[in-house]
């Protein structure tokens, strides 16, 4: 029996960047946590308008940063944000900026957590045999379909959207892909309301959070996220 070749001393380092994005969330949370919120909206929408007409593009430059920072770092203000966006910039070019941050915010997740687990986790599974490893082959097969979905789909956390791909290890065009067009419908959502807060905040009123699941605008949602499991049914069907 061959003896198992030693873990290199390198693969410790991968951990790394996952660790600093926890370290970070720890201390970013402790600062700011309970600031990422509606009532901080309310209280400084006068300060943001004030940056933003005196120096748009650095404005709009930092809020992508500062975005791509709370998704990263898995902040529970990622709602809050996008609202943000649509207040600052309106519909137009907020959409664009909302999801432009919360890509790279993913994709910074994405690669900490596949650098430190996924790709070790998915030769485990390739190599396990089993249902599992039929479970990844058969995700692996319907990888854009199974992206879009579970971006698509407004019941699936956004953290938990970054995580999955990550763990098996997903290529990163794909993911960067699926995520940037597969949150558009949401983003636009949350964009357009935001881009009403002005008025909503000033007559003393609140967001409604829960539009998105509004039929009107759900059912249509649903419809994509079916619409993109149409090429795993017609793969399922068709004899290889």
């Amino acid at each position: 029996m061959m003896p198992q070749d030693p873990i290199p001393p390198r693969s410790a380092t991968r951990l790394w960047p996952l660790l600093a994005l926890c370290v970070g969330a720890v201390a970013v949370f402790w600062a700011v946590g309970d600031r990422l919120t509606l009532d901080t909206l309310r209280d400084s929408q006068a300060t943001l308008v004030a940056y933003r007409d005196a120096a748009y593009l650095p404005t709009a430059l930092v809020f992508v940063a500062l975005y791509a920072a709370v998704v990263s770092l898995s902040l529970p203000g990622a709602t809050i944000t996008t609202l943000t966006g649509g207040f600052l910039f309106g519909i137009w070019p907020g959409v664009v900026l909302n999801m432009t941050g919360a890509t790279l915010g993913a994709t910074a997740l994405f690669l900490a957590v596949r650098l430190g687990l996924g790709r070790g986790l998915a030769a485990r599974l390739d190599a396990s045999g089993g249902r599992m490893a039929r479970i990844k082959r058969g995700l692996d097969r319907n990888q854009w379909s199974m992206l879009f979905f579970i971006r698509l789909v407004p019941v699936i956390p956004f953290f938990a959207a970054n995580l999955l791909p990550a763990l098996l290890d997903v290529p990163l065009r794909r993911f960067v892909i699926s995520t940037f067009l597969g949150i558009l419908p949401g983003a636009l959502v949350y964009t357009s309301v935001g881009a009403g807060l002005g008025r909503v905040l000033q007559d003393g009123g609140e967001p409604d959070l829960g539009i998105i699941f509004e039929p009107h605008i759900l059912l249509p949602i649903l419809g994509l996220a079916a619409l993109s499991l149409v090429p795993v049914l017609l793969r399922e069907r068709t004899p290889e």
